[in-house]
C-alpha cells in the first residue's frame, strides 16, 4: 500500500512538472511524517533527524566527487577548443565515406565520451560545432540534430561514465570494472549509428563527400594530439589502478585546463568562474536528486519491497532470459519517462538483487542498465540528448524524434547483442582484472 502510494505520488508530481528531485523527495518525506506509517512509539523529531541523516548519507561518498569534476572537465574542453580539434580529426579520418560529416560527428562524440562522462555535455560540445556545419553541407536540420543526439548518448556508455559511477556507488560493484565493461559496447553503438547515418545519407544524397587526404589526416592528428591524450590518461590511470575514479576526474580537469590554456590558448582566466558555476549547477542538480532518492529508497526498503519483488518473480516462473528481457523492457519504458540519475537511484537497489535469477554478472547488469537509460536519452518525452540537440538546431521535438527513429532501432539491436552475448561486456574486465 505504502509503496504503491509512494510511486503514484512520484509520477503525479513528475507529470505536474515539479523538479525531479522534489518529485522524489517530497512524497517520501511526507509519508514518513504521516501518522500511522511508522509505529506511534517513533516520535516525529526522531523521524526528522533520520531524514536529515539520510539526505547527508546519500551524497557522503568519495566516489561521487567524480560527478562535479567530470562535469567541469567537459565544460573546460568545450570552451577550450578541444571539442573542435576532435571534430576536425574525426572528419579527416572518416569524412570520405557517404555522410562523412555525420560519421565524423559520431566518432568525435566517442572521443569526447572518453573524457566528460556526461551525455548532455557531449551533445552540447559537439552539437554547437557540428550542427551548423552539417546544415551548411545540405543535411536537413532534424537529421543533423538526431545524429548529434545519438552520438551524445554514447557519452554515458564509453568510460568514464557518470551513471556508471552512480551504479557502482549504489551496489559496491567495482566502478573500474564497469568502465572496462562499457568500452566494447560503446564502440558497437558508435559503429551502428555510423552505419545508419551512412545508409541514410547515401540513399538521400545528404552531405558533401571529400576524398581521403593523408596530409590532412596527419595535420589534424598533430593539432588534436594533446586533446586525444586526455582519454588515454584518464582511462589508462583508472584501468591500471594508478588512480581512483575521483582522482582521474580531478586529473581530467587539470589536463583540460593545461591544454586549453597553454596549447590551444582559447580559454582565459576570466572565463573560469562562469564555467565553474554553469558546470556545478548541473552537478548540484544530480547530487540533490541522489540525496532525495536516498530517503525514497530507504522508505521503499522499509516496506520489504525486495521480498515482495522476489515473490513476484517466483510466481512468474520465467526462465532467466525471459526475466532479463522483462527487466530490460521495463527499463526502456522507464528511460522514456524518467531522468537517468533518478531512474538509477530508484531502481538499482531493487533490480540489482535479481541478477542471480536473471543469470547475469553484476558488471554486465550495470552496463545493461546504463545502456537502457542511454537509449532513453534518445526518446521523448524526457530524452535529454534530444532536448539539447533540438535547441541547438532550432527544430521541434517531434521533428528530431522522427529523424532519430532509425538510430533508436539500431541502438535496440546493440542492446540485444549486449544482453545475450556476455563477452561483449565481460571480456575486457576479465582481461584487465583476471
Amino acid at each position: 500500500m505504502i509503496v504503491g502510494l509512494l510511486f503514484g505520488l512520484l509520477f503525479l508530481l513528475i507529470a505536474l512538472g515539479l523538479p525531479i528531485a522534489l518529485s522524489i523527495g517530497l512524497p517520501a518525506i511526507g509519508l514518513m511524517l504521516t501518522p500511522g506509517v511508522f509505529p506511534a512509539t517513533v516520535p516525529i523529531p526522531a523521524l526528522g533527524q533520520t531524514i536529515i541523516q539520510l539526505l547527508f548519507a546519500g551524497v557522503d561518498s568519495f566516489d561521487l566527487l567524480a560527478v562535479p569534476l567530470f562535469m567541469l572537465a567537459g565544460a573546460v574542453m568545450e570552451t577550450g577548443g578541444i571539442s573542435r580539434q576532435l571534430i576536425d580529426f574525426s572528419d579527416s579520418l572518416v569524412g570520405w565515406v557517404p555522410g562523412g560529416l555525420a560519421c565524423a560527428c559520431i566518432v568525435a562524440s566517442m572521443f569526447f565520451a572518453g573524457i566528460s562522462g556526461s551525455a548532455a555535455a557531449d551533445t552540447a560540445a559537439i552539437g554547437a560545432i557540428v550542427i551548423p556545419a552539417m546544415i551548411r553541407q545540405g543535411y536537413p536540420a532534424p537529421f543533423a540534430a538526431a545524429v548529434v543526439a545519438a552520438g551524445g548518448s554514447i557519452g554515458v556508455i564509453i568510460p568514464p561514465s557518470i551513471p556508471m559511477v552512480i551504479f557502482g556507488f549504489l551496489t559496491n560493484v567495482s566502478i573500474a570494472k564497469l568502465f572496462a565493461g562499457g568500452m566494447m559496447v560503446g564502440i558497437l553503438f558508435g559503429l551502428n549509428f555510423m552505419l545508419v547515418a551512412m545508409w541514410i545519407s547515401w540513399r538521400r544524397g545528404y552531405g558533401v563527400r571529400e576524398s581521403f587526404s593523408p596530409s590532412r589526416l596527419g595535420r589534424s592528428l598533430k593539432e588534436a594530439l594533446w586533446a586525444l591524450g586526455a582519454p588515454v590518461i584518464v582511462l589508462g590511470g583508472i584501468l591500471s589502478g594508478i588512480v581512483t575514479v575521483t582522482e582521474a576526474a580531478a586529473l581530467a580537469v587539470f589536463y583540460a585546463l593545461f591544454v586549453s590554456m597553454v596549447f590551444n590558448r582559447e580559454l582565459k582566466w576570466r572565463q573560469l568562474p562562469g564555467l565553474i558555476v554553469r558546470s556545478q549547477i548541473t552537478a548540484a542538480t544530480i547530487l540533490f536528486i541522489i540525496a532525495m532518492a536516498k530517503v525514497f529508497t530507504w522508505l521503499v526498503a522499509m516496506q520489504q519491497t525486495s521480498q515482495m519483488l522476489g515473490n513476484l518473480v517466483a510466481a512468474l516462473s520465467l526462465p532467466p532470459w525471459g526475466l532479463l528481457l522483462l527487466v530490460m523492457a521495463g527499463l526502456l519504458v522507464v528511460g522514456c519517462v524518467m531522468e537517468t540519475t533518478a531512474a538509477l537511484i530508484l531502481l538499482v537497489p531493487v533490480l540489482a538483487a535479481l541478477t542471480p535469477q536473471m543469470g547475469v554478472d553484476p558488471v554486465q547488469f550495470g552496463v545493461l542498465m546504463v545502456i537502457n537509460l542511454a537509449v532513453g536519452m534518445l526518446t521523448p518525452p524526457v530524452g535529454i540528448c534530444l532536448f539539447v540537440s533540438c535547441t541547438i538546431a532550432g527544430v521541434s521535438l517531434g521533428q528530431i524524434s522522427r529523424a532519430a527513429l532509425p538510430l533508436i532501432f539500431s541502438a535496440f539491436i546493440a542492446l540485444l547483442v549486449a544482453c545475450f552475448w556476455p563477452p561483449l561486456t565481460l571480456w575486457i574486465p576479465s582481461l584487465i582484472y583476471p
